[in-house]
């Protein structure tokens, strides 16, 4: 790396030196004209790419240009840039469905219904807020697909009694 290198809207302007713990930094300017010290193994990965400004418009231009209420943005459902648990819930459910290697999921045919596979606002409508110490599960039919009538906020403990054993539910009433 040097100094007149061009990374996506970053020129280097000046190379810092590091320690053994630190590989060191660089010194950019960005196209919008903001300075900014940053790792150079960032640079090199393509992790940074400006010095903010790119996120700021790209999220500018998504908001803008969509009329769809759940294009783009969360409904409300991020905190200082991270996500809530009803959030990640929604998307790890889609996830694991729509991935054929998933053997749990994906390849066993579970599915996501209609109702929710496009709509985050209809997901939190139908379960609510995920509540603190629970995660997702399908129940009563746990080898059943995620919809309205099968899934519910559940513990831990709850989650471990309704275990799939051999393709069929474990009974274990403590």
């Amino acid at each position: 790396m040097q100094i007149g290198d061009r990374f996506e809207r970053l020129v280097v302007t000046e190379l810092i030196v590091g320690s053994r713990k630190h590989r060191g930094g660089a010194r950019v300017r960005c196209d919008c004209g903001t300075d900014k010290i940053v790792q150079r193994s960032n640079l090199k990965t393509g992790q940074t790419r400006s010095c903010g400004c790119l996120s700021r418009e790209t999220s500018a231009q998504v908001n803008a240009g969509n009329s769809h209420a759940s294009a783009g943005r969360t409904h409300g459902h991020t905190q200082l840039g991270k996500l809530s648990g009803t959030y990640l819930s929604w998307q790890c459910m889609k996830q694991r469905c729509s991935d054929p290697e998933n053997e749990y999921y994906g390849a066993r045919g579970i599915k996501v219904c209609a109702r929710w596979i496009d709509s985050f606002e209809t997901f939190l409508a139908d379960m609510g807020k995920r509540p603190v110490g629970t995660t997702l599960d399908r129940f009563p039919d746990n080898n059943g697909n995620y919809e309205p009538d099968n899934c519910r906020w559940a513990t831990a403990k709850e989650q471990a009694n309704n275990r799939r054993k051999n393709g069929s539910l474990e009974s274990t009433n403590n």
